[in-house]
């Protein structure tokens, strides 16, 4: 059983009509301002079947560096400025992380 220390947030948006490809660039934006609040992953993933639908994820060591981060000036600025680009409401949701693995990156084949 984990102890809840280590997390991954999870944050499902929907963008309004004709923002999607906007949406998806801020949060390329704001996603990144994570890391300066102890997270050690983000990523922002588009889904292919309904493209006004996006998934922000991000990793920290506990969840209350991840309220600095929802909470802090750049997000909260930022929620202001694309209020209109997304439906709300927006609902993260924190979870333990159990378990995770990845395969390291390949360097490329030498031509």
């Amino acid at each position: 059983m984990s102890d809840g220390a280590f997390g991954s947030v999870h944050i499902p948006w929907y963008a309004t009509g004709f923002r999607a490809d906007g949406l998806e660039d801020a949060l390329g934006e704001i996603a990144p301002v994570a890391m300066r609040y102890g997270a050690s992953a983000y990523g922002v993933h588009r889904a292919r079947d309904d493209r006004y639908r996006f998934s922000q994820m991000a990793r920290f060591p506990d969840k209350t560096s991840w309220e600095r981060y929802w909470y802090g000036p750049e997000f909260t600025a930022w929620r202001a400025r694309h209020s209109s680009w997304y439906q709300v409401p927006v609902q993260s949701e924190w979870y333990d992380v159990v378990s995770e693995g990845a395969l390291a990156a390949q360097p490329a084949p030498a031509s």
